[in-house]
Protein backbone atom coordinates (compact mmCIF):
# COMPACT_ATOMS: atom_id res chain seq x y z
CA UNK A 1 0.00 0.00 0.00
CA UNK A 2 1.34 3.19 -0.96
CA UNK A 3 2.32 5.95 1.89
CA UNK A 4 -0.22 8.12 3.27
CA UNK A 5 1.32 11.96 2.66
CA UNK A 6 2.03 9.87 -1.31
CA UNK A 7 -1.69 9.39 -1.66
CA UNK A 8 -2.26 13.13 -0.62
CA UNK A 9 0.55 14.33 -2.78
CA UNK A 10 -0.67 12.35 -5.65
CA UNK A 11 -4.23 14.77 -5.02
CA UNK A 12 -6.40 11.85 -3.76
CA UNK A 13 -9.65 12.55 -1.80
CA UNK A 14 -9.69 9.72 1.17
CA UNK A 15 -12.90 9.23 3.76
CA UNK A 16 -11.58 8.99 7.16
CA UNK A 17 -12.80 7.83 10.66
CA UNK A 18 -12.18 8.58 13.82
CA UNK A 19 -11.52 6.33 17.16
CA UNK A 20 -11.31 7.67 20.68
CA UNK A 21 -13.60 5.34 23.32
CA UNK A 22 -13.65 2.43 21.86
CA UNK A 23 -9.76 1.39 20.70
CA UNK A 24 -9.91 -2.15 19.16
CA UNK A 25 -9.56 -4.71 16.39
CA UNK A 26 -13.37 -5.02 15.91
CA UNK A 27 -13.98 -1.19 15.96
CA UNK A 28 -10.85 -1.32 12.98
CA UNK A 29 -12.46 -4.55 11.48
CA UNK A 30 -15.93 -3.52 11.34
CA UNK A 31 -15.23 -0.36 9.64
CA UNK A 32 -13.27 -1.99 7.06
CA UNK A 33 -15.59 -4.67 6.33
CA UNK A 34 -18.08 -2.02 5.18
CA UNK A 35 -15.93 -0.28 2.42
CA UNK A 36 -14.89 2.89 1.06
CA UNK A 37 -13.09 3.88 4.09
CA UNK A 38 -9.01 4.82 3.62
CA UNK A 39 -8.05 5.31 6.96
CA UNK A 40 -8.54 6.22 10.15
CA UNK A 41 -7.03 8.43 13.13
CA UNK A 42 -6.58 7.46 17.21
CA UNK A 43 -8.06 10.31 19.08
CA UNK A 44 -5.57 10.20 21.89
CA UNK A 45 -6.02 14.16 22.62
CA UNK A 46 -9.65 13.43 24.05
CA UNK A 47 -9.44 9.51 24.50
CA UNK A 48 -7.06 7.05 26.29
CA UNK A 49 -5.95 3.85 25.36
CA UNK A 50 -3.30 1.37 26.65
CA UNK A 51 0.02 0.23 24.90
CA UNK A 52 -1.85 -2.63 23.87
CA UNK A 53 -4.95 -1.20 22.60
CA UNK A 54 -3.10 1.04 20.32
CA UNK A 55 -0.30 -1.39 19.24
CA UNK A 56 -3.35 -3.86 18.36
CA UNK A 57 -5.18 -1.13 16.46
CA UNK A 58 -2.00 -0.53 14.21
CA UNK A 59 -2.08 -4.56 13.50
CA UNK A 60 -5.39 -4.56 12.74
CA UNK A 61 -4.80 -1.39 10.28
CA UNK A 62 -2.15 -3.25 8.56
CA UNK A 63 -4.18 -6.70 8.26
CA UNK A 64 -6.72 -4.40 6.30
CA UNK A 65 -5.01 -2.55 4.49
CA UNK A 66 -6.40 0.99 6.23
CA UNK A 67 -3.94 4.39 6.64
CA UNK A 68 -4.06 5.41 10.24
CA UNK A 69 -1.83 7.94 12.48
CA UNK A 70 -2.13 9.60 15.77
CA UNK A 71 -4.18 12.82 17.27
CA UNK A 72 -2.26 14.05 20.16
CA UNK A 73 -1.43 17.00 22.62
CA UNK A 74 1.74 18.41 21.77
CA UNK A 75 3.47 17.92 24.92
CA UNK A 76 6.15 15.31 24.89
CA UNK A 77 8.99 14.41 22.61
CA UNK A 78 8.94 11.57 23.56
CA UNK A 79 5.37 10.84 23.16
CA UNK A 80 6.01 11.19 19.27
CA UNK A 81 8.72 8.79 19.08
CA UNK A 82 6.84 5.64 20.81
CA UNK A 83 3.82 6.39 18.97
CA UNK A 84 5.95 6.10 15.95
CA UNK A 85 8.07 3.21 16.74
CA UNK A 86 4.39 1.55 18.06
CA UNK A 87 3.47 1.11 13.97
CA UNK A 88 1.59 4.59 13.97
CA UNK A 89 1.69 5.71 10.44
CA UNK A 90 2.32 9.26 11.50
CA UNK A 91 1.34 12.08 14.40
CA UNK A 92 -0.88 15.19 14.73
CA UNK A 93 -0.65 18.09 16.61
CA UNK A 94 -3.67 19.15 18.35
CA UNK A 95 -4.15 22.97 20.03
CA UNK A 96 -0.81 24.42 17.68
CA UNK A 97 -0.74 28.18 18.35
CA UNK A 98 2.08 29.16 16.54
CA UNK A 99 4.68 28.24 13.85
CA UNK A 100 7.20 28.00 15.92
CA UNK A 101 5.04 25.66 17.75
CA UNK A 102 4.13 23.66 15.23
CA UNK A 103 7.88 23.31 14.30
CA UNK A 104 9.06 22.24 17.14
CA UNK A 105 6.56 19.60 17.23
CA UNK A 106 7.43 18.35 13.59
CA UNK A 107 11.14 17.77 14.91
CA UNK A 108 10.43 15.20 16.99
CA UNK A 109 9.38 13.02 14.52
CA UNK A 110 12.31 13.17 11.95
CA UNK A 111 15.80 12.38 12.67
CA UNK A 112 19.09 14.49 12.42
CA UNK A 113 19.40 17.15 10.37
CA UNK A 114 15.67 17.57 9.97
CA UNK A 115 15.00 16.67 13.40
CA UNK A 116 15.67 16.06 17.15
CA UNK A 117 14.28 12.48 17.03
CA UNK A 118 16.48 10.20 19.00
CA UNK A 119 17.51 6.56 17.06
CA UNK A 120 15.96 3.36 17.77
CA UNK A 121 15.40 0.39 15.89
CA UNK A 122 13.64 -2.08 18.14
CA UNK A 123 10.14 -0.51 17.39
CA UNK A 124 7.39 -1.42 14.22
CA UNK A 125 9.18 1.09 12.27
CA UNK A 126 12.46 -0.43 12.49
CA UNK A 127 11.25 -4.41 11.45
CA UNK A 128 11.95 -4.96 15.02
CA UNK A 129 15.55 -4.49 14.28
CA UNK A 130 14.70 -6.47 10.91
CA UNK A 131 15.82 -3.25 8.51
CA UNK A 132 19.10 -2.18 7.24
CA UNK A 133 20.24 0.90 10.08
CA UNK A 134 21.34 2.46 6.98
CA UNK A 135 18.15 2.24 4.84
CA UNK A 136 15.73 2.99 7.68
CA UNK A 137 17.57 6.20 8.42
CA UNK A 138 17.86 7.02 5.14
CA UNK A 139 13.52 6.75 4.98
CA UNK A 140 11.95 6.97 7.91
CA UNK A 141 11.80 11.12 7.79
CA UNK A 142 10.01 10.26 4.11
CA UNK A 143 7.88 7.78 5.44
CA UNK A 144 6.08 9.76 8.75
CA UNK A 145 3.04 11.04 8.01
CA UNK A 146 3.16 14.84 9.99
CA UNK A 147 -0.03 16.67 10.30
CA UNK A 148 -0.64 20.31 12.57
CA UNK A 149 -4.43 21.20 13.62
CA UNK A 150 -5.54 24.35 12.85
CA UNK A 151 -8.26 25.09 15.62
CA UNK A 152 -6.97 28.27 17.19
CA UNK A 153 -7.02 31.74 16.42
CA UNK A 154 -2.85 31.75 16.94
CA UNK A 155 -2.63 28.91 14.27
CA UNK A 156 -4.61 30.51 11.53
CA UNK A 157 -3.07 33.85 12.27
CA UNK A 158 0.53 32.05 11.12
CA UNK A 159 -1.19 29.50 8.83
CA UNK A 160 0.77 30.36 5.67
CA UNK A 161 3.87 30.31 8.13
CA UNK A 162 3.28 26.63 9.43
CA UNK A 163 2.30 25.08 6.10
CA UNK A 164 5.40 26.57 4.98
CA UNK A 165 7.09 24.56 7.33
CA UNK A 166 9.00 21.27 5.38
CA UNK A 167 8.52 19.21 8.13
CA UNK A 168 4.36 19.48 7.58
CA UNK A 169 2.40 17.25 5.02
CA UNK A 170 -0.96 18.47 6.17
CA UNK A 171 -2.94 21.20 7.89
CA UNK A 172 -6.30 19.50 9.29
CA UNK A 173 -9.34 21.54 10.29
CA UNK A 174 -10.90 21.03 13.88
CA UNK A 175 -13.98 23.03 13.67
CA UNK A 176 -15.67 22.84 16.72
CA UNK A 177 -12.73 23.92 18.51
CA UNK A 178 -12.01 26.46 15.60
CA UNK A 179 -15.82 27.88 15.29
CA UNK A 180 -15.26 28.03 19.76
CA UNK A 181 -12.04 30.60 18.88
CA UNK A 182 -13.96 32.66 16.06
CA UNK A 183 -17.39 33.11 18.50
CA UNK A 184 -19.82 31.14 16.25
CA UNK A 185 -19.52 27.46 18.18
CA UNK A 186 -22.32 25.68 17.29
CA UNK A 187 -22.78 26.88 13.85
CA UNK A 188 -20.59 25.57 11.39
CA UNK A 189 -22.00 27.14 8.41
CA UNK A 190 -21.28 30.55 9.32
CA UNK A 191 -19.67 32.44 7.03
CA UNK A 192 -16.48 33.39 9.81
CA UNK A 193 -15.83 29.90 9.54
CA UNK A 194 -16.11 29.49 5.99
CA UNK A 195 -13.58 32.57 5.55
CA UNK A 196 -10.94 30.66 7.97
CA UNK A 197 -10.99 27.31 5.84
CA UNK A 198 -10.45 29.48 2.92
CA UNK A 199 -7.30 30.55 4.48
CA UNK A 200 -6.33 27.42 5.24
CA UNK A 201 -6.85 25.98 1.56
CA UNK A 202 -4.99 28.82 0.11
CA UNK A 203 -2.11 27.85 2.36
CA UNK A 204 -1.76 24.60 1.90
CA UNK A 205 -1.97 25.52 -2.36
CA UNK A 206 0.18 28.15 -2.35
CA UNK A 207 2.73 25.60 -0.33
CA UNK A 208 1.91 22.54 -1.78
CA UNK A 209 0.26 20.78 1.26
CA UNK A 210 -2.87 18.73 1.70
CA UNK A 211 -5.48 19.73 4.14
CA UNK A 212 -8.21 17.76 6.05
CA UNK A 213 -10.96 18.20 8.60
CA UNK A 214 -13.47 16.71 10.60
CA UNK A 215 -16.43 17.56 9.46
CA UNK A 216 -19.87 17.67 10.80
CA UNK A 217 -22.28 17.18 8.71
CA UNK A 218 -22.56 15.69 4.60
CA UNK A 219 -23.04 19.36 3.20
CA UNK A 220 -20.00 20.58 5.29
CA UNK A 221 -17.68 17.78 3.91
CA UNK A 222 -19.02 18.32 0.13
CA UNK A 223 -18.36 21.97 0.69
CA UNK A 224 -14.55 21.30 2.12
CA UNK A 225 -13.86 18.70 -0.97
CA UNK A 226 -15.16 21.90 -3.14
CA UNK A 227 -12.01 23.74 -1.49
CA UNK A 228 -9.70 20.62 -1.91
CA UNK A 229 -10.22 18.69 1.44
CA UNK A 230 -8.67 15.26 0.98
CA UNK A 231 -9.24 13.54 4.01
CA UNK A 232 -12.47 14.03 4.85
CA UNK A 233 -13.55 12.48 8.32
CA UNK A 234 -16.93 11.56 8.79
CA UNK A 235 -17.35 9.61 11.63
CA UNK A 236 -15.95 7.86 15.06
CA UNK A 237 -17.32 4.60 16.70
CA UNK A 238 -19.34 6.92 19.63
CA UNK A 239 -21.36 8.36 16.44
CA UNK A 240 -21.58 5.22 14.71
CA UNK A 241 -22.73 3.17 17.60
CA UNK A 242 -25.28 5.94 18.65
CA UNK A 243 -26.76 5.89 14.64
CA UNK A 244 -26.63 2.40 14.95
CA UNK A 245 -28.88 2.47 18.49
CA UNK A 246 -31.34 4.87 16.77
CA UNK A 247 -31.61 2.67 13.95
CA UNK A 248 -32.24 -0.40 15.79
CA UNK A 249 -35.00 1.54 17.94
CA UNK A 250 -36.56 3.21 14.72
CA UNK A 251 -36.63 -0.22 13.05
CA UNK A 252 -38.51 -1.41 16.50
CA UNK A 253 -40.26 1.07 17.51
CA UNK A 254 -43.25 -0.71 18.48
CA UNK A 255 -41.37 -2.53 21.18
CA UNK A 256 -39.73 0.90 22.68
CA UNK A 257 -43.63 2.47 23.26
CA UNK A 258 -44.65 3.57 26.68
Amino acid sequence: MHLLKDRLSAGERLNFFALSRLISPVSVEMYALRGGFSGFWLDLEHGMATVDQIRSAFISARAVDLHQFVRMAPTGYQDVGQYLELGAGGVMAAQIDSADQAAEFTSWAKFPPSGVRGMNMSGVDGGFTTRSSSEFYANANDEVFVAIQIETLGALNEVDEIAALSNVDHLFVGPSDLSIALGNYPDFHSDVLWEAIQRVSKACSKHGKSWGAVTPDALWAERAVDLNCQIVSMSNETVALKLGVDAVKDAFQEQFKD
